[in-house]
């Protein structure tokens, strides 16, 4: 499977063992929105889960075969996504393979990841997850779930999934806006305890990536 010796040498805590990657889509939506927040989550895993990832992230076409050399990517927008047929194809192959993808609603991106996510896996359906899910159990624990960072519709935050069997491949965060809270302080001035709560969610994204 794609990335499980990339992983386990990641936890092994030598430098710079693997490279997540920031996905970039067609379409006109802003995937390289929140520039600073992977490289910041970056540093916080390796501080604190002792995980060995290389500090600045790649960049990758959703349709490169440079996919499969990233065990976790992540899309993240506030416009329009357009998969082709490849592209699809590709995403598919490489979360069939091992691969995970997050995808962080950056406010606005909802109903173009659910249209596109259909071209990837027409059979299959998002799937909330419960507080209970150990994706919120990990290093860090979140008893009530997805935390909310920022306020846009008065909406709950939502932690949703898609499955290849038992593993989950695809977590989609809905109406929290994690990647906000993973950016530099003074880009949105978030209170601390906010930047962190963020901060700490995606450590639990990254060990649990990296544990299954």
């Amino acid at each position: 499977m794609i990335g499980v010796l990339l992983l386990t040498t990641c936890l092994s805590g030598q430098s710079g063992s693997v490279r997540i990657a920031l996905v970039k889509y067609n379409g006109g939506g802003d995937w390289y929105s929140d520039p600073t927040a992977l490289p910041n989550l970056i540093e916080f895993c390796n501080q604190t889960l002792n995980t060995s990832i290389v500090p600045t992230p790649a960049t990758v076409e959703v349709g490169s075969q440079e996919l499969f050399n990233y065990p976790f990517v992540h899309l993240t927008g506030h416009g329009n996504i357009v998969l082709s047929e490849s592209d699809a194809r590709n995403l598919r192959l490489y979360l069939e393979g091992g691969g995970f993808l997050h995808v962080d609603d950056n406010y606005g991106i909802d109903e173009y990841f659910r249209r596109e996510i259909k071209k990837v896996f027409p059979e299959k359906e998002l799937i909330e997850l419960p507080p209970d899910h150990p994706i919120f159990n990990q290093r860090f624990t979140f008893p009530q779930g997805l935390p909310k960072i920022h306020e846009h519709d008065n909406k709950p935050p939502q932690a949703f999934g898609l499955f290849v069997g038992e593993r989950l491949v695809c977590l989609y965060t809905y109406e929290s806006d994690l990647g906000d809270g993973w950016e530099d302080p003074e880009i949105h001035s978030d209170p601390e305890e906010v930047r962190l709560k963020a901060l700490r969610m995606g450590a639990n994204i990254v060990e649990y990536v990296f544990k299954q």
